[in-house]
């Protein structure tokens, strides 16, 4: 399945979607609306416990994509609004950015629940 994640920042939620989703072997993008500059580091972290380096991915500007070419576009929340991009789905995640590193485990491991559920 070809999936496309958008979020505000791309720094966090987004991008544990994005490499989870790869390590389960589905064509994946990120991207923001409002870019980072980089990949959250307790995201890197909460990722590296279970295997998975998102150390080299980088925030994107959903301006770069479009949807006609994904299967699947999941906003992963935070009233995420693309007017030129379809969302398929709403996973109305609460953002973690600030907090500690025991609140993106508890989300990296909602967002694998969800996406093993989509296998």
């Amino acid at each position: 399945m070809n999936i496309l994640f958008v979020c505000v920042g791309n720094s966090c939620r987004s991008q544990m979607a994005e490499g989870i989703a790869r390590s389960l072997g589905h064509t994946v993008s990120s991207a923001g609306t409002h870019p980072a500059l980089s990949v959250n580091f307790n995201a890197i972290i909460a990722c590296e416990e279970i295997g998975i380096d998102i150390s080299k991915q980088i925030p994107k500007s959903v301006d770069g994509f479009s949807a006609q070419d994904f299967d699947l576009v999941i906003s992963m929340g935070c009233g995420v609004s693309c007017p030129t991009m379809r969302i398929d789905q709403d996973w109305e995640l609460e953002d973690p950015v600030g907090q500690p590193v025991e609140v993106y485990r508890k989300t990296r491991d909602e967002i694998q629940r969800r996406l093993e559920s989509l296998v």
